[in-house]
């Protein structure tokens, strides 16, 4: 069937802000299926809240209100435009959730829009989780014996009948909000009544745990005349117990007969069907008892999830451009293929090589929280690894997380302590994974491993294989391991730190000449998702450790972007939206534009985002190796966060150009003692501070310049490991836990100015002219992290004198630091004086959210600037905003019920939302004001 052509304009509903549980995997099925149904000629109108996305940007959509999800945007929206469809299968729960209360209300039907990609009842099906258990009995397909409860008598009736252990799962919630498992009668009561207030209907389903059974996905489609695809099959590399967006998931499954894998297709497909007659994507969730391959099914849900983003990167396969298709009309076989561009998009893909994901934690931002995996989902991004083996994309995830790790062992980062490490394989944490390669390096059975943990055997091997080669590469010297053996090392993803650190007594660069001298070096195929069968048009590449390489390099000019790696507290997907727009602007002045970055979520790792896509961690000798592949004319370090930047130093030493502000000028902003010189020189007032490299020094110098002080290290991003400190005692405390968590690492100690209003600036300097891009003052005093407050743009309450002073710093500042392109300056402003608290030049937190208040595009600015093809006198810049725009933090709190909901100069918030006011006498603002110091901590 062709496309509904009474379909001239739908809306997209997005997810909001980022939380646990709702990332930017969001983001981009939603900016995928809005450019897929443009191409359809298709008016796309999107709502979402979210400011720091490219999803809500223009080059996105037709329409974007950035307004918050909720019923009376929805109408207003509605009232303004005309929209024939809604599509709400992009947007995660909330997407789900608002259009049935929006169905519910009629407000669906009073305008005439018809729901496409999923339909109600589906929803219905699948959320409800006694008609979802129910339905699986009509149609013959396993699941957990269950009862449903809504109140304390019906769960404590089911419990007793079920047994224990036993699983409390809440209805219609997302990221296993209000879920966990009950091992004895004791703990049952807290555990159901945390269920039934998580689930909006105050409804759970009590279920037999099926602990220590393997858990697999399928993801699927469905176009209207019945076809079903299933595009990938993801294995859990952990078993029942952890939510699956705390496990670590390999695709193609592994360990899966293929009699097993026929029967879970079968029930999948059965599945679908049985839940409504739509066209879409939709993810399945199966168990299976590993002593006889009983399948059970866990869950379905009818719409791209976070498994779908990771399906759509791990095959090429874009499934939400495709769903977003099959929504209008079109069936499967009506469709190009977007990666062949002769066959059609009715087949399903073929890995000839293995995809591990590894999710990304951030409990030490959360003081005190339980740190045990569970239902609930405690992880704040993820990034995936690809390789020919399982081995080599494990050790490339490891290499990609951000955690100061060359791979999965072999790196001075092991634990030894045999106690501590079988806790650990037990209770599992973020950090399992590490503790059974240290447990095997300790000599612990592969067998009571796998007791301990549940874990497939085959993953354990495969792990004991690694450390089986490090035993192995003991027994030589860098000049006398056989070239074979070399080969075989780096073909198992170890890198040359790890080498280097096995060996002894060489460094990585020594490693690295060497295997240079032999010939290995890494080469790069193409992610085809047809094995090769047919000739493939994409440019997505990972590397590895073979004969022929597929990467042929052009002869254009070219800028490689450094992306921002996986999402974490402190740096997440704004930084994204900055690459996507440095992509484009690179593209837009005629270069080729090559994007390197792991993290499956993003719109930057879209395979047709970038001229060429590298899926590689953002980490130095895979970033090496690109560099001396492609030979770019130079790289762009500004706009993927902290990831990128730490590059700089080893690019710069390499003689590799940096495009925008050089090596040098980035160092003096990061280093806390050439950069106060520096506005010493420029006679700009900066809080008093010392340095200190020991808790006796530290002492000293919080004496010299006055209590309170704030303790932080160099070189962090999102106030990591930052205090407020009152006394000698908290001082001291504070200092010996940072220098034991970063040797080497000197204390900065800067009087902290109590009371003061915190500021901050974001300009362009184009070594000519200086253009303040915006100005914000924060809701909330000094000493919350500019992250964590409530920030006005433009500012609401600083007199004319201290705006200039504030302009002129900025001014004097870019001009020093010989910045081109990004500068973001926070200062502090007491008693009508300001003062400069740090500067980064770089993309900051806050750019994107004034792109959008605003409506303009000065990332794209910012990069033409930055590649010395324009200037700012080039652009004509019209801010279009009428009254303020207020910047909202938001946060997870509601993951960690054990941690104080405490503020403080370490970033704690996940992600943003934008939220427009008229004026001052606005009530929301009135009553932020009101509440700005409530939650100032240490």
């Amino acid at each position: 069937m062709p496309k509904d052509t009474s379909i001239k304009s739908i809306l997209i509903i997005g997810s909001g802000p980022i939380i646990i549980g709702q990332a930017c995997e969001f983001d981009y099925a939603g900016s995928q299926a809005s450019l897929s149904l443009k191409d359809e000629g298709i008016t796309v109108t999107i709502i979402n809240s979210n400011p720091a996305t490219i999803m809500t940007d223009k080059v996105i959509a037709d329409n974007v209100y950035l307004l918050p999800l909720t019923c009376e945007s929805i109408e207003k929206i509605l009232n303004e435009q005309q929209i024939d469809a809604v599509l709400p299968t992009m947007g995660g729960q909330t997407a789900l959730n608002l259009c049935i209360e929006a169905d519910e209300r009629g407000i669906w039907k009073k305008y005439g829009v018809k729901i496409v990609g999923v339909d109600i009842a589906a929803i219905e099906k699948t959320e409800n989780r006694e008609a979802f258990r129910q339905l699986m009995v009509d149609i013959g397909v396993g699941v957990a014996t269950s009862k449903i409860a809504n109140s304390f008598l019906e769960g404590k009736e089911a419990a007793q009948d079920i047994g224990f252990p036993l699983v409390i799962r809440p209805s219609y919630t997302l990221g296993g909000k209000g879920a966990g498992f009950v091992h004895k009668k004791e703990d049952f009561d807290a555990a159901l009544s945390r269920g039934l207030q998580a689930s909006p209907t105050h409804e759970v389903l009590v279920e037999q745990a099926v602990l220590g059974w393997k858990e697999y996905e399928l993801e699927l489609l469905r176009d209207n005349n019945d076809n079903v695809i299933i595009i990938c099959s993801i294995e859990n590399f952990d078993p029942m117990g952890i939510h699956t967006g705390d496990s670590i998931t390999v695709a193609p499954a592994m360990t899966l007969s293929d009699r097993c894998y026929q029967e879970m297709r079968n029930q999948a497909i059965k599945m679908m069907r049985a839940i409504g007659n739509f066209a879409g994507g939709c993810n399945v969730q199966f168990s299976v008892n590993p002593a006889n391959e009983e399948i059970i099914a866990i869950e379905i849900n009818p719409r791209v999830s976070r498994s779908s983003a990771l399906a759509s990167k791990a095959t090429g396969y874009p499934i939400a451009k495709i769903a977003a298709k099959l929504a209008i009309g079109y069936n499967l076989d009506e469709i190009e293929n977007q990666i062949t561009k002769t066959t059609s998009a009715y087949f399903e893909p073929t890995l000839d090589y293995v995809i591990v994901k590894i999710p990304r934690w951030n409990f030490d931002k959360f003081k005190g929280a339980n740190r045990e995996l569970g239902l609930t989902m405690k992880s704040v991004g993820e990034v995936m690894g690809i390789g020919r083996s399982f081995i080599e994309a494990l050790q490339k995830a490891c290499q990609s997380l951000e955690i100061g790790r060359a791979g999965l062992g072999a790196d001075g980062r092991q634990s030894r302590n045999l106690e501590e490490i079988m806790h650990s394989l037990e209770k599992p944490s973020w950090d399992r994974l590490f503790h059974i390669y240290d447990a095997m390096s300790l000599g612990v059975p592969v067998e009571s491993i796998r007791k301990a943990t549940k874990i497939d055997r085959w993953f354990l091997n495969q792990i004991q294989d690694v450390v089986n080669m490090e035993n192995e590469l003991r027994r030589y010297s860098l000049n006398n391991i056989p070239e074979d053996f070399f080969f075989t090392l780096k073909q198992k993803g170890f890198s040359d730190t790890q080498i280097s650190y096995i060996l002894g007594n060489v460094t990585e660069e020594e490693v690295y000449q060497r295997r240079k001298a032999l010939g290995i070096r890494r080469v790069y195929k193409m992610v085809d998702t047809c094995a090769a069968e047919f000739a493939a048009k994409t440019p997505y590449y990972y590397s590895t450790y073979e004969g022929e390489n597929e990467s042929i390099v052009s002869d254009r000019k070219k800028i490689i972007v450094l992306g921002s790696g996986p999402n974490r507290i402190g740096q997440g997907i704004e930084f994204d939206y900055s690459c996507v727009h440095g992509l484009l602007a690179a593209k837009e002045s005629g270069f080729e534009a090559i994007m390197v970055n792991c993290n499956p979520e993003t719109v930057s790792t879209d395979f047709n985002m970038a001229d060429k896509l590298y899926f590689e961690p953002v980490y130095w000798e895979h970033v090496r190796e690109i560099i001396d592949l492609e030979q770019p004319e130079g790289v762009i370090v500004q706009l993927g966060g902290q990831t990128a930047l730490k590059m700089a130093e080893k690019l710069s030493q390499h003689g590799i150009k940096i495009i925008g502000t050089d090596f040098n000028d980035m160092d003096i902003a990061e280093d806390r003692g050439r950069f106060s010189d520096l506005l010493k020189d420029l006679d700009i007032p900066y809080p008093k501070y010392g340095v200190a490299e020991s808790a006796e020094e530290a002492l000293k110098v919080a004496h010299e310049v006055g209590y309170p002080v704030l303790v932080r290290p160099s070189y962090v991003l999102g106030g990591q490991g930052m205090s407020i400190v009152i006394n000698d005692e908290d001082l001291e405390k504070a200092v010996v836990n940072l220098l034991k968590n970063l040797p080497g690492n000197r204390v900065l100690i800067d009087h902290f100015l109590d009371r003061a209003a915190e500021t901050e600036s974001d300009s362009i300097h184009d070594g000519d002219d200086v253009h303040i891009i915006g100005m914000m003052e924060h809701i909330e005093p000094a000493g919350i992290h500019s992250g964590d407050s409530f920030s006005v743009l433009p500012p609401f309450d600083l007199s004319d004198t201290v705006i200039e002073q504030m302009e002129q710093y900025t001014e004097k500042i870019a001009r020093a630091l010989n910045v081109r392109g990004l500068l973001n300056i926070q200062f502090a402003v007491k008693n009508d004086k300001v003062y400069v608290i740090e500067a980064n030049p770089r993309a900051s937190r806050t750019v994107p959210f004034i792109a959008k208040a605003y409506d303009v595009p000065y990332i794209n600015i910012a990069a033409k600037v930055m590649l010395g093809v324009a200037k700012l006198k080039d652009f004509t810049i019209e801010r279009k905003l009428w009254g303020y725009a207020i910047k909202e933090p938001i946060f997870s709190f509601d993951k960690f019920p054990e941690v104080n909901k405490e503020l403080g100069p370490e970033m704690k918030s996940t992600g943003e939302a934008i939220r427009f006011i008229p004026n001052l006498q606005d009530p929301y603002f009135r009553h932020l004001y009101k509440e700005k110091s409530m939650y100032l901590s240490k």
